[in-house]
């Protein structure tokens, strides 16, 4: 019998985030157990902790592990919940898993799956270095600069790297065991999953969830001054170069440095603000797309949606058709 691992982790985490992918993993085993006829369940499902007192999140919630690691020489698939709270507090908290993790790794070939912020933990280990990840969108930032060897893709709901699976976060977690149910059961298996759990199938996209509110957690108060004039300015035709000037910057200074504090571009700092004025127009307003293109400070209409959707992941037009509490409405009658 093969076993799967959800980790129970130490501090703080959400208890959803842990019992969700748990329940669903264990549906999923009695599930395809039944279709094949089966003597047994494929797998043993644990929730595994450093010990087997209850852990309490929130103050109101206690979680009983079934397992802890000093339990388990073997496991074949990892699934790391997510921490939340001071992260770097967290991650000490959970230094034992971490190392954990990395043993049964190196030693055992284990398949490992982040959930959520669960890729900080991922990445404490260094078997991410080099390779690719995903995270909750809030966390980008201190991802990127707490793990520069890691290719963190920001738009990916679900990541996978060489049998190193990761996920966007929040409740994409569901969606994220879909997708495992799929690899370890099949995708009969995963599909009455989805059905009986009715949970939205093959979603694998986080763009359109990203609220940009632009990096401003740095010391570069030129660039800081810098960031402001563009979010103030962001209908007027914007020119990188007079930016530059207006910070007393040259123009490869100020380049270097806004992409060092911010990890955009000027170009995309400006996109990505327009965008997101975009973003609350459509949710908001019964402009037309192009009523809402022009406020926004863009004449080319090509350009507009290319870059929408770039940063969304959507059309214009299907975003406010999703968003757009008015539209919503009509297409519910």
């Amino acid at each position: 019998m093969k076993h799967i691992s959800v980790i129970v982790p130490s501090g703080n985490s959400i208890v959803d985030t842990i019992i969700a992918p748990f329940n669903m993993l264990k549906m999923a085993n009695s599930h395809f157990k039944r279709i094949n006829g089966l003597a047994r369940r494929p797998f043993k499902v644990d929730l595994v902790g450093l010990s087997r007192k209850p852990v309490l999140y929130q103050g109101l919630f206690s979680v009983r592990p079934t397992a802890t690691i000093d339990d388990l020489p073997k496991t074949d698939l990892i699934v790391i919940s997510p921490i939340s709270g001071d992260l770097d507090e967290e991650i000490q908290n959970n230094m034992d898993f971490v190392e954990w993790i990395k043993t049964q790794r190196i030693e055992n070939g284990s398949e490992l799956a982040s959930l959520c912020k669960g890729a900080f933990l991922l990445a404490e280990t260094g078997l991410v270095n080099g390779k690719s990840c995903a995270t909750h969108w809030t966390a980008h930032e201190i991802f990127k600069r707490k793990y520069p060897s890691v290719n963190l893709i920001p738009e990916k709901i679900i990541c996978e790297d060489n049998g190193i699976y990761s996920s966007g976060g929040a409740y994409s977690i569901l969606n994220f065991t879909l997708y495992l149910i799929e690899r370890y059961f099949g995708r009969e298996t995963a599909i009455w999953c989805s059905k009986v759990s009715e949970i939205a199938f093959d979603r694998l996209s986080q763009s359109e969830f990203i609220i940009f509110s632009g990096q401003k957690d740095h010391s570069d108060e030129a660039i800081k001054q810098a960031q402001l004039h563009i979010e103030n300015n962001y209908r007027d035709k914007l020119v990188v170069d007079e930016i530059a000037q207006m910070v007393h910057l040259n123009a490869r200074s100020f380049l270097r440095r806004f992409k060092k504090a911010t990890s955009n571009t000027p170009l995309e700092y400006i996109q990505r603000v327009k965008v997101e004025a975009a973003k609350k127009r459509l949710e908001s307003s019964t402009k037309t797309i192009l009523e809402i293109m022009y406020d926004i400070g863009y004449n080319d209409e090509k350009a507009f949606r290319s870059t929408f959707r770039k940063y969304s992941g959507l059309s214009p037009k299907e975003y406010q058709r999703k968003y757009n509490r008015e539209m919503a409405y009509a297409q519910a009658e």
